[in-house]
């Protein structure tokens, strides 16, 4: 498809439509009939700043959903299965469930879009340069730029068994993933391995808590001089708009007044917390403005459960919305569309028989329910809004994935580049640089943010910033490396393995350009280096190591960019 640009501009239409590969699988747009059809040869810059635009704003829906709804929603299921999340506030000795919880339910929501992302690029072997130029280039950046910025931020004193035990494990997954890609192809067997691997890690990150808490006898330590006290000047996370009718303590009614439905619901569906947005700068202000359509839109089809709140978050009438709309929501974005659309023996839309039956369970749970006070069965919501969210997060990271193949035709670029910089900062660098983790252990949803442990990986630079700002460079560290291990495992391993067929139980993995081998080398070169002089440190990490990082960093772009457009050349395997 990249041949495109080579013809007269008057055969960029003809050439898009009549040739196979230019194809986009999935997604509602078609990007590259848009921008070599829909609009004319001359305004293709036009197109290619209004493309610009919709992919930033695509990773702000990512960003979204799974800060607000997805992991909302995944720590409520993850306590009505039991699993706690009480951590300590100034130790990293966890509970075994507690650590369980860590590399497993967090990791999974703090790693969604990439995970998703990652899936959606390995659908087809035209982008899955893409999951490979992600996957690479989000852990160089993390473990050079991140941990670097983490240690000019706040020199600190490296954990030395986490650090360890997460770097074997990541060096080990790499390995794994340069041998995948130089026999260019990923069977079954390996497939399984990965996730086989992610089920050791995990393992192993338990066993060595239950090891921690038996040495230490389950006394907390007091804290060093690298563990500060919590601070308290920790800013509270933006609410989702399901809290912004709830009042603060100073503002709460002397006297309960029961609130009527439709008040209830005008509230619920409000995403501006009025007493935040009057003390916020305007630059906070605007970005807030670009993500209120997403969240009115999410939360007319997503439903929160909150475990920690007195109601459980339920607001009746819009709960009993969200039973018609995120069935349809489901339907309406599985395969595009494909399945809702679908008319049943020719006559009844498969959309048509959800929204009938739907629309009737809606009325029963609003007849035989009240606004004051959660059915039993209001845990279903929190499963529900999982799935309404999980089909958010897809479809957005197919589109994601679909428009940065039509950059690629519109510059000649090769899909492993574009996933080094645009997919892995877009997915690396996070949104407003909260002080808390996406998902915090141990901090019930909404209440101040909790500096997050390294059993809860997030790969959030600002996030991991702001936290070694506060005092907590070790906790920031150690998730440099434990989130970017579940992303490469069950990104690889679940991405391929969703793509395997009985009758096909491999999928091939050609290298689309040089360059990956150039990711695979440093990424590999730079946990080498961290792994041989953080010890030689003793663990204590400065400045010097981080200016050292982050020129790798710096260096490393610099010669990818310069393969990329053929400056340097290198024989490849």
């Amino acid at each position: 498809c990249w041949e495109v640009r080579k013809h007269n501009s008057s055969e960029w239409c003809h050439f898009i439509r009549s040739n196979p590969d230019c194809r986009l699988d999935g997604g509602f747009l078609d990007y590259l009939d848009g921008v070599f059809c829909v609009f004319p040869p001359r305004l293709l810059p036009l197109a290619v700043t209004l493309y610009a635009l919709w992919l930033l704003y695509l990773f702000i829906i990512l960003g979204v959903t799974a800060e607000k709804f997805f992991c909302p929603n995944l720590s409520a299921i993850s306590t009505n299965l039991k699993l706690s999340h009480n951590v300590a506030r100034r130790t990293p000795g966890l509970s075994l469930t507690s650590s369980l919880h860590g590399v497993t339910f967090l990791a999974f929501g703090n790693g969604a879009p990439d995970v998703f992302s990652a899936v959606v690029a390995f659908s087809d072997p035209r982008t899955a340069g893409l999951a490979i130029g992600a996957i690479f280039g989000a852990g160089v950046f993390v473990t050079t730029v991140v941990a670097g910025g983490i240690a000019l931020v706040k020199p600190f004193t490296a954990a030395s068994r986490p650090f360890l035990r997460d770097v074997i494990f990541y060096m080990v997954a790499v390995f794994l993933t340069f041998m995948v890609l130089y026999l260019s192809r990923i069977r079954l067997g390996e497939a399984l391995g990965y996730l086989g691997l992610y089920v050791f890690y995990v393992l192993t990150v338990v066993l060595c808590t239950w090891i921690h808490r038996r040495q230490r006898g389950d006394r907390l330590a007091p804290p060093g001089p690298w563990e500060p006290e919590m601070p308290t000047d920790v800013e509270e996370p933006e609410p989702s708009g399901t809290n912004s009718g709830d009042y603060g303590e100073e503002y709460r009614p002397l006297l309960p007044s029961q609130e009527t439905s439709l008040r209830i619901l005008t509230a619920a569906l409000s995403p501006l917390d009025y007493r935040k947005w009057r003390r916020k700068p305007w630059y906070w202000r605007l970005f807030k403005a670009f993500k209120v359509p997403v969240e009115v839109v999410l939360l007319l089809t997503v439903p929160v459960v909150d475990p920690d709140k007195d109601d459980r978050n339920w607001k009746r009438p819009l709960n009993c919305l969200h039973i018609l709309t995120s069935p349809l929501l489901c339907v309406l974005t599985l395969k595009s569309g494909a399945y809702g659309l679908y008319q049943i023996q020719g006559i009844f839309p498969v959309w048509g028989l959800v929204t009938l039956v739907a629309s009737a369970l809606a009325l029963v749970i609003f007849i035989t329910t009240s606004n004051e006070e959660p059915p039993k069965y209001h845990c279903v919501f929190a499963f529900l809004g999982f799935l309404a969210s999980a089909m958010w997060i897809n479809a957005a990271a197919t589109e994601l994935v679909n428009i940065l193949r039509t950059l690629g035709v519109i510059f000649q670029l090769s899909n492993t580049v574009l996933g080094l910089t645009l997919l892995a900062w877009g997915n690396s660098i996070g949104g407003e640089g909260s002080a808390g983790p996406q998902c915090p252990p141990g901090t019930p949803w909404g209440a101040p943010a909790i500096p997050k442990v390294s059993l809860s990986p997030s790969t959030d630079t600002f996030s991991d910033l702001t936290m070694a700002r506060q005092g907590y460079p070790r906790m920031a560290f150690s998730a440099c490396f434990g989130g970017i291990i579940f992303n490469i495992l069950v990104g690889v391993g679940l991405g391929c393995l969703l793509q395997m067929t009985s009758s096909q139980p491999l999928v091939k993995l050609e290298p689309d350009s040089p360059l990956v081998w150039v990711l695979a080398g440093a990424l590999g070169l730079s946990l080498v280096f961290s792994f041989v002089t953080v010890p030689a440190q003793c663990f204590q990490l400065g400045k010097a190591y981080g200016i050292c990082l982050i020129a790798y960093y710096l260096v490393f772009l610099c010669v990818a960019l310069l393969t990329e457009f053929r400056v340097i050349h290198f024989s490849t395997p």
